[in-house]
């Protein structure tokens, strides 16, 4: 096991811890309160949790198991990835909290152990452990920011966010492929200032198209939690374009998302659920540099 891998398995057990304190304490209606994302509760969020880290668990340690998971949800991604959240999203919720933090440390003992350069497969491309580990941080924090709005509760920024930004960055021309557009061929480059005052970058310094802003803010973006527009994020050229519909995680695009959507789901009082994705179920195994 490589130092690197480590620290990033830690970073997404620190994260699901962070997620626990805000949900092991919750009264019955905690758990069955409404979150930003359409049709999902509090227990939808932490069941969908539990059973991506499983599926990720069987994609590094039973691959044959792990194909059979991928042809159940072929026929419909977003449908299963919902039944899946529903089966678990019932009381009682103690045993759905001790389900997911089972399955998430089994799931960091088995890519602690795995070879560095193995391939794990996913809905996506293949990708190693480390970027793994990433992915499930991502994902950790993009449901555990739904859980937060939903709870009214504030979470401070950590430097565990340098991994999603990263991830952001990689996955630009997944987001425009995914969404029949063609990548723009220039440099870009993004300065982020993240929680303790350090600014991140990535790209060339004099490229003409960049987004200047903070870590959390390009988080919440491109794992489609906030909108460009409430944000304070300065993007210039075609990075303007791109973080409207900047994707971190494979699944359906954001106006697919909108598709579903019934009246009912986006009318009074529902927040932003027309418009937040369900899931950041699957990076996109977008590898480290």
């Amino acid at each position: 096991m490589s130092d690197v891998v480590a620290a990033t398995v830690q970073s997404f057990l620190d994260e699901c811890a962070d997620l626990d304190r805000l949900v092991a304490g919750l009264p019955a209606d905690g758990w069955r309160r409404d979150t930003p994302a359409a049709g999902w509760t509090v227990a939808h969020q932490v069941a969908h949790l539990a059973w991506a880290d499983e599926v990720a668990l069987l994609a590094v340690a039973d691959t044959g198991a792990f194909r059979t998971e991928v042809a159940a949800a072929s026929a419909d991604p977003v449908g299963h990835v919902d039944r899946m959240a529903a089966v678990g999203a019932v009381p009682p919720y103690a045993a759905l909290l001790a389900r997911w933090r089972t399955g998430r440390e089994a799931l960091a003992a088995a890519l602690r152990t795995a070879d560095p350069g193995t391939a794990v497969p996913w809905f996506g491309p293949p990708m190693s452990p480390r970027s793994m580990a990433t992915a499930r941080l991502m994902e950790t924090w993009a449901h555990g920011q739904d859980v937060a709005d939903a709870l009214g509760a504030q979470r401070p920024p950590t430097d565990r966010m340098r991994d999603i930004c990263h991830l952001g960055v990689r996955t630009r021309d997944f987001a425009y492929r995914i969404n029949g557009l063609e990548p723009p061929a220039g440099q870009f480059r993004v300065e982020l200032t993240g929680p303790g005052g350090d600014v991140w970058t990535w790209g060339p310094q004099d490229a003409p198209d960049r987004v200047r802003g903070t870590a959390e803010e390009f988080c919440l973006v491109v794992a489609q939690r906030r909108e460009l527009h409430d944000t304070g994020l300065v993007a210039q050229g075609e990075t303007a374009h791109w973080l409207t519909f900047a994707q971190v995680f494979a699944g359906a695009t954001k106006e697919k998302v909108r598709a579903r959507q019934t009246p009912a789901d986006a009318g009074p009082g529902k927040g932003r659920v027309g418009e937040r994705s369900r899931s950041a179920s699957a990076g996109t195994g977008g590898q480290r540099a």
